[in-house]
């Protein structure tokens, strides 16, 4: 029999962090444009450590707002099979990981947006598919391969405009993270 309130729970957290990403980032676009650089990853400033989780809740436009969106949550949703709390805490695990790498390797420039905690997802569930090897965890790692292995491509340096530095620590944190979390649930 199927566990509905798991099930909510897992929806609850997942809409959670999702509304959480839209309220701060439409506040920071609408109301104090200040926020977006305020709460910016900007690489070896001490001042701007707090980027370091702020920087996934705010976009520098609405176009990158959306864009991020539907991959936030496909990925996202992914990871949350396992549990809320499990959700949770791997999205904190990527985002940290993932941030301290941007923040000591980075480019000095000011890094915002959710890719780099998509990119993680990504790591983290073709990682689970590597390092657990359970027919359930490969086959999501090569759903998300052949879904999203297109994105691989934005680790590379093509645009100043976008963060790949964000994409790459992000997607090497969701790995580091797929190899803790093994046999986890």
């Amino acid at each position: 029999m199927i566990d509905l309130s798991a099930w909510k729970s897992r929806a609850a957290a997942l809409g959670a962090v999702t509304a959480l990403v839209w309220a701060v980032s439409l506040y920071g676009l609408l109301a104090d444009e200040r926020l977006v650089y305020a709460l910016a990853v900007v690489p070896r400033r001490f001042d701007r450590l707090a980027g370091i989780l702020g920087a996934p809740l705010v976009h520098g436009s609405f176009a990158h707002l959306t864009a991020n969106t539907v991959p936030l949550l496909i990925l996202g949703g992914m990871v949350a099979i396992r549990g809320a709390a499990y959700y949770v805490t791997t999205t904190l695990a990527i985002v940290v990981l993932g941030g301290l790498g941007l923040w000591t390797f980075g480019r000095n420039a000011a890094h915002v947006g959710a890719s780099g905690l998509i990119f993680g997802y990504f790591g983290f569930l073709v990682g689970r598919g590597y390092y657990e090897r359970s027919l359930s965890s490969v086959a999501v790692a090569i759903l998300v391969a052949v879904v999203y292995g297109g994105m691989i491509a934005g680790v590379l340096p093509r645009d100043d405009r976008v963060s790949w530095e964000a994409h790459l620590f992000g997607l090497l944190a969701g790995g580091l993270c797929a190899r803790a979390a093994r046999g986890r649930r």
